[in-house]
């Protein structure tokens, strides 16, 4: 059985679910799919149904009754995920501001070179942003800024969501204790899983801002994310966080 799961969660991505699935299967890394779909009006859900029997026993399709929120999408499928034993498990946009063949990459970063984690960074070096306005950029990095500086993790792109996971760290992280719902819940994610000490590595990425269909993104959002930190912070000071076992594959890369 292939080892990969890509999770994509859709809402009104007509114009990009099937071009997004074809890429993905193109691939030479055999990546399976699991769409999740709140209820999407324009069917996109229906598209992915007459592309099930296609791509039998690669692509699969939960769908949910409402618009529930980027972060219990996400769960949702790492739970349908984790149930199947997939060992990588990854997180992707439908509306390709990810370029598919990075998941290639971020495979590798878990796979090979013995990473927990590894994040598809908008804020490294070798990275970089396109089409976005400048204002969204300069909100953006400077978000992931004030986490650093409220959470004390070391990583440059706090609210990325293009992201491949061990299946052991969302084992070890308490799903159903995931409070954040909206860009918070990637911000919220990463920090708990540095806390139970996993290796997490970031990898450039181009990030490209969809140019098809509309933007998910809203002031709301943003606000989780900012007054969502402190809170989250707050809490951490009192919960235990066992520290995890580095990978004996990680232990190797790092003696070299």
């Amino acid at each position: 059985m292939p080892d990969s799961i890509v999770i994509i969660p859709t809402y009104n991505e007509k114009e990009n679910v099937e071009k997004m699935i074809r890429k993905v299967f193109s691939l030479n890394h055999p990546f399976h799919i699991l769409i999740i779909d709140d209820g999407s009006p324009d069917g996109t859900a229906l598209i992915v149904r007459k592309l099930l029997d296609e791509f039998k026993d690669r692509l699969f399709l939960e769908e949910r009754s409402g618009k529930l929120g980027l972060g219990t999408a996400y769960i949702h499928g790492f739970k349908w995920a984790i149930e199947r034993n997939y060992d990588f498990i990854f997180e992707m946009d439908c509306d390709f501001s990810h370029n598919p063949e990075d998941l290639k990459r971020l495979y590798d970063a878990c796979a090979n070179q013995g990473h927990d984690v590894a994040i598809g960074s908008r804020y490294i070096r070798g990275a970089n942003v396109v089409n976005w306005p400048l204002g969204r950029v300069v909100m953006s990095y400077y978000a992931s800024v004030y986490v650093r500086i409220i959470t004390g993790i070391n990583i440059k792109d706090t609210t990325a969501g293009f992201i491949c996971y061990r299946r052991r760290v969302l084992e070890t992280i308490p799903l159903d204790e995931i409070r954040f719902i909206g860009y918070a819940f990637q911000i919220e994610m990463k920090f708990t899983a540095w806390k139970y000490g996993f290796s997490i590595v970031e990898v450039p990425i181009i990030f490209t801002d969809r140019t098809e269909g509309a933007s998910k993104m809203s002031k709301g959002i943003f606000q989780e994310a900012i007054f969502g930190v402190m809170q989250m912070k707050w809490k951490s000071i009192f919960k235990k966080y066992p520290k995890v076992k580095i990978s004996a594959k990680h232990e190797e890369k790092s003696a070299d």
